[in-house]
């Protein structure tokens, strides 16, 4: 080996300790569920004392009605609340972008439901929802309107709402950074041009903001799938299967049903949507930047 290579070679020699211990800490345990998923696997059991069934657990999972609704519950669940929250996020963020005096305090407010854990906000959630003594159904009272029964006829907008309140300052926070780090050259440039707010916001702060909505979008949406403490507290998946989300399902899979097979069959279901997501936006994020340089190209030319 000539001394050329060998100098090549030398900082990856120094990273590849870090490198592997990462790689078996990141992918073991995907390993385990993944091999785990093709086992008869009971919780009495150690992994190598389980039976090989091959594709069985996934081919039950898809021929089981009570799957297919826990994953309609979870795609709705999921897009239902990534939705609103980005609308209502950055909303409050383009409104917000200004100078306000005791802004600082006003962020901090804003942040305070994030900073709930997960099972106190469904118990929170499930007094005010309750039909007798709930906040919201005294409100109705008080303004003459009847009682609604929130978590029995209405169970799955009951959790959307919890959520909605509890992580829509996430998409604030970050869309605010988003936008107090925009250049300034560019925000004149449109001001000058004559440029409308509602303008400004459409064709100049909305499209220099999108990398950093697409990867706030991908987090809430990956983190939406996987939501389980606020459901399992304020409704416990019921009343049904109506809020039965599939981080629900799986855990009661393997503690109920004691099927560790079938519920790490449901995991990697869950993964392979994530992923599929995850891709379908990366490749959206390359088409955007491929699609503006061209028109950065095409208008190169034409002047």
């Amino acid at each position: 080996m000539n001394r050329f290579s060998a100098n090549r070679l030398t900082p990856y020699l120094f990273m590849a300790p870090a490198a592997l211990v990462m790689l078996l800490a990141l992918f073991y345990p995907i390993a385990y569920m993944i091999w785990g998923s093709f086992r008869s696997w009971d919780p009495s059991q150690s992994i190598t004392e389980t039976d090989f069934v091959g594709l069985a657990n996934y081919m039950k999972l898809l021929a089981d009605p009570a799957f297919h609704e826990s994953f309609w519950v979870t795609l709705v669940f999921a897009f239902s609340v990534v939705s609103v929250e980005m609308v209502l996020g950055v909303g409050l963020a383009l409104l917000l972008d200004r100078k306000i005096r005791g802004m600082s305090l006003l962020r901090t407010l804003f942040i305070l439901p994030m900073m709930i854990a997960p099972v106190v906000v469904g118990l929170v959630w499930r007094y005010m929802f309750h039909q007798t003594y709930g906040t919201f159904n005294r409100m109705l009272d008080a303004v003459g309107l009847p009682r609604v029964d929130w978590l029995g006829q209405n169970p799955l907008l009951s959790v959307i709402i919890a959520d909605i309140w509890q992580w829509t300052p996430f998409i604030f926070i970050l869309s605010l950074a988003a936008l107090q780090s925009l250049p300034r050259s560019a925000l004149e440039a449109a001001r000058i041009d004559g440029a409308t707010p509602l303008q400004q916001i459409w064709h100049v702060k909305l499209p220099l903001m999108a990398p950093v909505l697409i990867v706030t979008l991908l987090l809430r949406l990956i983190d939406a799938f996987k939501v389980l403490e606020v459901i399992l507290v304020l409704t416990g998946g019921g009343p049904g299967l109506q809020t039965e989300i599939l981080a629900l399902r799986i855990a009661r899979t393997a503690r109920e049903f004691r099927e560790l097979g079938e519920a790490a069959a449901m995991s990697n279901m869950l993964l392979m949507l994530l992923m599929v997501l995850t891709l379908g936006m990366f490749a959206f994020t390359r088409w955007q930047e491929a699609r503006a340089r061209r028109l950065r190209f095409t208008n190169q030319e034409e002047s």
